[in-house]
Parts: structure tokens; sequence; C-alpha cells
């Protein structure tokens, strides 16, 4: 394909091959390099289409999602084309809400001036960085909605990410709705409908790419989302509990309660009395609630309150059965109903015995913002059974990722899928990486355990010591928002290389900016440990200022945590130290991109070393060369200086 040959492509690739022909589940774990994307999209490729059987390919993050269907799926479709009976048939699969809808441009619904009502059962591909229009702030909405408006009498996809600069959630609302809002068969402009134009698509392709939300939703009792399909790959497979979770989990607040009363009663014509007083004794009610899990369930006031809403929003829905509207009232009066169905469901759920029955999680978290109050949070326990019963049975499902084992086994990954031992095969593929001579693991095992109080002076000064040894060029991942900030401000002071923080603007201009300059460090939190490619000598020294375990006041971690333990298993092992390991490992990760790329990864907490679980997460990191002398580090980071210097030069 006019490539260097790696033969970790080509093992993975024929173990593929391999698994579809016989139907079964693989766990393969390709490090970064190997390139995966094309030693699992050329066997499944040829697999759908010499088969007649559908392949959905699923990937957790946009970036990866572009990459698959803009480059790689074109790339291996052109090679292929002379060993296929005929040219194969690809589509994009999104959730509803990331495609403009003709009939709310042409007036067809109310403007949206509630906001979004339980965005979590929306299928959104990715973090919020991956929309950059987010924090567009030259552009008023008026002028951004002015801009769909015209883009959407243009656009031959209708999809969000084909808008190029991108614009706000808020403006988007205004020309997009969700699958519930939508008039189905009664819209007008049906034929023009782009979600609907696409999920025709869809099923009728050889190959499906769409995201891990969108596995979310099928997992959580709504299959019919995707098409039929005989084989499913998921990419980035280390993310896929936590998307199904996400997509499971929901929430009730107040706020919500008003916002679901004010779209009954302004489109729909209902007005629900007794939902507004329900909702001023939530309000009340929550405040009173402390902060954290409910391990048995509603209060018995709170119960009230939620029984006095789910029954308002059942009065609602009977109200407007049977009404016909025409025009924008019935989009507007679809938009009441659906509010009122996702109201009735998230009480319907709260007032079910699944907390008491280890099913759900539930806790009372306060507002994120000033004045936002307190809300109930419901998501599931354990999702390896919605996985394995909704997403991997009845058909042949490859699962691959650069960070599947954990501890050095698949073990952890596999219980968390569902799949039993002896029900999957497992794969380590060779990366063409030589990490023992590409790169250094520096634990400082002099420094003292880390405090709950941030990053105190002696870390301070090992990574002034550090960064100034490389010359910047320093990838700093903090466990806190508030450590990469102290870091930041620290390192400012005392360094005179250039210091990015996360926060400072949207990721990916930090990440670009950091890219540019090879003087230039960037700090920051979660959202840089897993994602960011910079490869070359940019980034020569990744920093991790402490292991990453879970909050400990984190509801559904401490409540799986919990269930293990009661199983007869070791709870912090299977819970805390396997989540602590995958972000390590994706973290360390960030250091080798290519066979060129040079570096040192320095983790400042010496538990690595010093503790019982340091093994099990050691093995799990990429193999680099390892020391805990300081001495030997800082000699390396300042050849490594010298040479980016006269490269630069």
């Amino acid at each position: 394909m006019g490539g260097s040959r790696r033969e970790g492509q080509h093992q993975m690739a024929r173990t593929v091959a391999d698994t579809l022909d016989d139907g079964a589940h693989l766990l393969v774990q390709a490090g970064t390099g190997t390139g995966k994307s094309l030693a699992y999209l050329v066997p499944t490729l040829m697999h759908a289409v010499t088969r007649g059987q559908r392949a959905i390919v699923s990937t957790a993050t946009l970036a990866l999602q572009r990459q698959v269907i803009g480059h790689d799926l074109p790339l291996v479709a052109d090679i292929l084309a002379e060993r296929l009976p005929r040219p194969p048939e690809v589509a994009l699969l999104k959730g509803w809400h990331n495609y403009v809808c003709k009939h709310k441009v042409a007036g067809g619904y109310p403007p949206d001036d509630e906001g979004t009502l339980f965005s979590a059962s929306e299928a959104a591909p990715s973090a919020a960085e991956d929309h950059p229009g987010e924090q567009a702030a030259d552009a008023s909405l008026g002028a951004q909605v002015v801009r769909l408006r015209e883009w959407a009498e243009e656009t031959d996809t209708g999809d969000r990410d084909d808008l190029v600069p991108g614009v706000s959630d808020r403006a988007w609302r205004q020309v997009s709705i969700t699958s519930m809002e939508c008039l189905g068969q009664k819209c007008p402009l049906l034929a023009e409908c782009y979600p609907e134009r696409a999920r025709a698509t869809a099923r009728e392709a050889d190959l499906v790419v769409t995201n891990h939300a969108m596995l979310g939703i099928a997992a959580s009792g709504s299959p019919k989302v995707l098409p039929e399909h005989e084989i499913l790959l998921v990419d980035e497979a280390h993310e896929l509990t936590d998307r199904v979770t996400a997509q499971a989990t929901v929430e009730l607040s107040a706020a919500v309660v008003e916002r679901t009363a004010r779209i009954a009663r302004r489109h729909g014509g209902v007005s629900l009395a007794a939902m507004d007083d329900a909702a001023a004794e939530l309000r009340t009610l929550l405040m009173q609630v402390p902060e954290g899990r409910l391990r048995t369930g509603l209060p018995e006031e709170l119960t009230a309150a939620v029984r006095t809403i789910a029954g308002a929003a059942r009065e609602g829905m009977s109200a407007m059965k049977g009404e016909n509207k025409a025009g924008g009232e019935a989009g507007g009066m679809t938009m009441a109903k659906s509010a009122l169905l996702v109201l009735f469901e998230v009480a319907d759920r709260l007032l079910s015995d699944r907390v008491q029955e280890n099913v759900d999680v539930l806790w009372c978290e306060r507002g994120r913002r000033p004045g936002e109050g307190s809300r109930l949070m419901v998501a599931p326990l354990n999702v390896a059974g919605p996985i394995v019963g909704e997403l991997l049975a009845g058909r042949s499902a490859i699962l691959t990722s650069a960070t599947l084992t954990l501890g050095g086994t698949f073990d952890a990954t596999a219980g968390a899928l569902g799949l039993a031992a002896g029900a999957y095969r497992s794969e380590i593929v060779s990366s063409p990486f030589d990490y023992g001579r590409q790169g250094i693991l520096y634990v400082a095992k002099h420094l003292p355990p880390p405090g709950r109080d941030g990053t105190d002076d002696q870390v301070l000064d090992e990574i002034a010591d550090l960064v100034s040894a490389a010359g910047g060029g320093t990838l700093g991942l903090f466990s806190s928002r508030r450590g990469a900030q102290a870091a930041a401000e620290a390192m400012r002071e005392r360094l005179d290389t250039p210091v990015l923080l996360q926060g400072d603007d949207v990721l990916p201009t930090l990440v670009r900016e950091f890219a540019a300059d090879p003087t230039a460090s960037l700090f920051g939190t979660l959202s840089l440990w897993q994602g960011v490619d910079v490869p070359g000598q940019s980034c020569r020294l990744v920093l991790i200022d402490r292991i990453p375990f879970p909050r400990p006041d984190d509801p559904i971690k401490a409540a799986r945590t919990e269930a293990v333990g009661k199983a007869g298993g070791n709870g912090f092992m299977a819970i805390s130290a396997t989540h602590a390991a995958l972000l390590l490992a994706q973290g360390a990760g960030r250091l080798i991109r290519s066979t060129t790329d040079r570096g040192v990864v320095a983790v400042l907490d010496p538990r690595l070393r010093t503790a019982r679980y340091g093994t099990f997460l050691a093995a799990s990191l990429p193999p680099l060369w390892p020391t805990t002398d300081g001495e030997v580090v800082r000699a390396a980071l300042r050849r490594l200086a010298v040479t980016t210097e006269s490269t630069s030069a």
C-alpha cells in the first residue's frame, strides 16, 4: 500500500481475518505505530463484500472517525478494487442531533430556547473539545444561526462536523432536533431528511462507521439505532465501558422539571400546576440531601416528590394524546411530548427497585455552576451484561486498542465487557517502536507520596529541574485542574520557556501551539491523557504528577468496588488499580509516536515503585527503560535538548 512493512500489522490482519472466518470474538492489543486501522479494515472490508455481511466500525473520538472515513477507508477500497467482486459501499452514521433538521430550519419547530434536556440520551461522538466552535466568542448567537441556515441550504450531508468553523451548542440547537422530537413519516420534508438519509445509506452499506455513543444507545435497549450487522469492530475499545455507562446515565433536577413544564405549557398547550409545585419542592428537598451516594434508594420525602413528577408527566402526555397540530405547532407538540416522556422515564427509573437490587447507582451532586442547584444522578452499576448481550452476542466482534492489557493480562478488560474466560481470543501484536532504546521511564522514588493538598514544593522543584533540563518540550499530565494550574503558574515564574495551560484556549489550538514550538510545554488534565498525538521533538518529556486513581467519592467506582468485594474479589485492584493502569498506559503512550521519537516519561509518584500494586501498574506501561536515578534522566534530557536546538537551527 505504498508504506513500509510492519510485521505487527500483518499479524493483526491475519488474526482478524481468521476470527471473521470463525465468527468468534477477538481482543487485540496493537501498540502505537502498528497501523491497526488498516490492519482491521483490509480483512473486514474483504470479508463484508465477498460474504455479503455488514460490518460496523466504531470509534471513540471524532479524530479517528475522520481518519477512518476520510483517509483509511478510501485508501483500502482503492487498493482492494481488483480483488473485490464490486466496489464497496461505506457509510457514516451518527446520532440524530448531529444532523441539521431541514423542517426546523424552515420553521417547522419553535425556537429551542430551553436548552437540551437529558443530553446523555444524545449520541455525541466525542468530548466537547472536538467541537471547538463551542467557545467561538466572536460570533453572536444570531450571526451563527444565520450562517447555519445558509449552510443548511448548501450542505450535502447536514453533518455538524462538516461545518467549518463550528458553532456553539446553543446555536446548533436552533437547527437540530433529537430523534424523539422527529415527526417521522408525518414530516413534510421527510424526503430531504439528512439523518433519515444517513440511516438509509447505512442499511445498504457493506461497512458503517459510527461512534461509541451510538453503541451505548444500542446497548441500553435501542438496538435498532444501528443497521443489522454481522460484524462489529470496536477501535479505542478501552473506552467502550465508560461510553456505554455515560449513555445509560440520567439526571433529575428542579431545573429540568421546570423546563419540561414550560415546554409542555408553551408548545403542548397543557398546564401542569402539580409539576411546577413538585419542582419547587424538589429543589428544597435536594438541598437537604447530603452530596454523594444514596445507597438505599430515594429518601421517603424525595420519593413522594418524584412520584408526583411522574404522575404529572403521565397526565400531560394523556392530555396531548390524539392532538393533531399542523405546521410549526406539530413540531412544538412533538417536542412537548418528547420532553414529558423522557421526564417520565427518568422518574420511573428512580422510583423502581433498581438501586435496592444493585442494578443502578444513585447519588446526589451539587450544581456545577453557582445557583444551579442539586441534582439526582442514576447510572448502571455494571454494563458488562448489556455490552455482551446487546452488542457482542450473535456476531463476530473485534475489539482493539493500544491499551487492552492491564497488569499484563486481558482479564480486566474482558471482564468489563462481559466476556468470560474461553469466550474470546486474544492477541498482542508487536509495535514497530523499540521502547527500551527510544525512551526512559523515570520514577521519582525520592519524593514523598502525594498528599491531598495538590502540588508541594518538592514536586515543583522536580518539575522545574526536569523541564529545564529538557529545554521545554514537556507534556504535563495532572490528576486535577488545581494541580495543573499550580504547576503552570510556578513554572512560568521559574523558567524562561513558554508554558501553556489547558483552559487558556480551546484544546486543538493549544496542541497546535505546543507542537509548533519545541521549547513550549503544555500542562493539563484528563483530556490530555488520551488522544494527544504530537510526534517529533516537541514532546520529549511526559510528566505524570501522580498515579491517576479515581476519586474516593466517585459514586460509580465506589459502588463497583463494593460489589466486587461482596463477591469475594479485590475491589481496589479490580476497579481503582485497573482504572489507574489504563490512564497511566494512555498517558505514557503520548511520548513515543514514531520510530524516531526519543524522550522520558517521568512519574512523580513514588508509589509506582514502592507500593505492592506498583508492579501491576508498571506491567501496563510501554516497556521503556526504567530508572529512579534523576541525574541520569536529566543528563539524557539535556542531550535531547541540544539535539533539538541544533535541528531547529
